[in-house]
This record gives structure tokens, sequence and C-alpha cells, in this order.
């Protein structure tokens, strides 16, 4: 699960020293001292009880300045910019008894849909019983990431993110399925931000079959390809067959063998593509390529 980090100080920061100490640490989740540092100065956050709803105040009144786009979804508050591979948010976790969990639905705030992330962050309870999670671990290395793939996940136990809780969830280690919390519930998080971390792909799992479900992280780069192979010029297509042979994603090499497979529709050509995919040197491509295969002479 993930790491659990005991850290009881007292001590209490203001949102700029901490978005100011965080980004000239420069937080990376695979040096334990940076980490630990990173945790000291999210402790000290979470000890200041009126910065948060001072700022959503602030916004609600309209005395904002320099708002800060979020990318994230409703539940999600952005606190600073990207600065030293790192940036600050708050996330609110409703009840199952809370307006905004009855009028969104439970998968609006991931609850039930059980995945792992393709970054690590910390993250500290802020206010609320905090969401509830049953956590497991996998062998990222092991797994290629197509759908009904089995996936070696270890249960390891179910916990709430209690207020002044700290965690590190680690990228491609740590799995969890959360459920409502309680009450009305706050989280703070020092997100890590990789470069590369678009080709590291996201999954969601199948708890019971123990199986990966789908690939969860956006893919810009994917998406592109897919509507130029669509719109089906001979530029497009070279390059789409030459992602497919070699490249370094092999997620992007399906896409690429999926957008030519639906330009095809079918027929001896489609089923020629696919028996190319079962020869690529890619266990994602020719897993699916199997099955897609199957499913034309079926």
């Amino acid at each position: 699960m993930p790491h659990l980090i005991d850290n009881s100080s007292d001590t209490v920061c203001s949102l700029p020293e901490c978005i100011e100490a965080l980004a000239s640490l420069g937080f990376d989740p695979r040096d334990p001292a940076s980490t630990l540092e990173a945790a000291k100065w999210l402790r000290r956050l979470t000890n200041n009880r009126t910065f948060l709803a001072d700022r959503l105040i602030d916004r609600l009144a309209g005395r904002s300045e320099n708002e800060i786009v979020s990318g994230f979804g409703p539940q999600a508050i952005v606190l600073s910019p990207l600065r030293g591979g790192m940036f600050l948010r708050a996330n609110i976790w409703p009840s199952e008894s809370d307006l905004l969990f009855r009028t969104s639905g439970a998968k609006a705030f991931v609850y039930g849909i059980p995945h792992d992330h393709n970054f690590s962050f910390l993250t500290s309870g802020y206010f609320g019983p905090g969401y509830c999670s049953d956590y497991y671990e996998y062998a990222y290395e092991q797994v290629t990431g197509y759908a009904g793939e089995p996936a070696p996940l270890r249960f390891v136990e179910r916990s709430a993110l209690h207020e002044g809780k700290l965690l590190l969830y680690r990228a491609h280690r740590d799995v969890h399925s959360q459920l409502p919390a309680e009450s009305l519930s706050v989280s703070l998080n020092v997100m890590h931000v990789d470069p590369a971390q678009c080709w590291h792909d996201q999954y969601g799992f199948d708890l019971e079959r123990r199986e990966v479900t789908r690939v969860l992280s956006p893919n810009a780069t994917e998406a592109f390809l897919r509507v130029a192979v669509g719109l089906g010029s001979d530029e497009a297509l070279d390059y789409a067959e030459r992602v497919g042979d070699a490249h370094p994603s092999e997620r992007l090499r399906l896409a690429s063998f999926e957008a030519r497979a639906a330009r095809l529709g079918g027929g001896m050509e489609t089923d020629d593509l696919w028996r190319s995919g079962e020869m690529s040197g890619s266990r994602m491509v020719a897993a699916v390529a199997k099955v897609r295969r199957a499913a034309l002479d079926g």
C-alpha cells in the first residue's frame, strides 16, 4: 500500500510558504530525503486549518486573482502552478449522503474504480474522516496493459485517509479501490510531474478477476494518430505503419493497428493486418491481434 510517513509536527505554514519551499526543493519521490522534506511541508500546510476555507471564500466572492486553471474534475482545487516538477492541489471527497455525490454519482469521484497511478504523489487527510481504500500492490513491469490481461494484484489492507495521515502513493505500484467517505472530507496533495509521464500508462483493474480492464491515462498523441489515419492521407498511413512497427510505446503501436483496421473495415486485408500484429514483437499488440482475428473468423 502507499508508504505511511510518520510526522507528528504541529508547526504551521502558509500556502505561499509551502509553495515556495516545495518549488525550491524540487520534490523527487524516488529520493527518500526529498520525500521526507516535502512531507514535512505538506504536514505544516495540513496544520493550517484556515487557509483552504479562506481561499474558497475568496474565489466565491470573486476576490481571487491569477486563478490557476485546473486540468482535473470538479472535485479538484489546484493550489499552485507547476514549479520544480510539482504542484499542490486539494481534493473534495463527498459522502453518499452529500448532494454532490447524489447529483454526480460515484464515478465522478473515482469511487469503486480500482486503479494505479502513472505518477507519484504525497497526500494528507486535511478535513473529515477521509475516503477509505482497499489497497493492493503489483509489479508494473509484469503487465503489458491490454484489456483482460492477468494482473498480479496482492491485497494489503483497507484503511481511511483520516485527518493528519500522510501517505506517499508510488507510481505503478500502489493500487486502490476508493470507497465514499463517511462524511464530507478533503485531502491535500503534492503532485510530482515527470515529462515522460504520458508514456507510462495508468490502468483500471477488475479485482475479482485480477485483470486489467483498460488504460485510464489520456494520451494526445494517440488521439492525433487515430484522427490522422481516419482522415486517410498517404503520409498519415505511412507514419502509422512506422509507429506500429517500432514505436517504444506499446499502447501507441496498438493504436496504430486499431486505426488502420478501422479504415479497412473487415475482410482479408484486416485479417492480414492483425496477423502482422501477432508477429509484431509487441506483447500488447499480439494479444489484442489474436482476439481480433478470432472475432473476424467468428
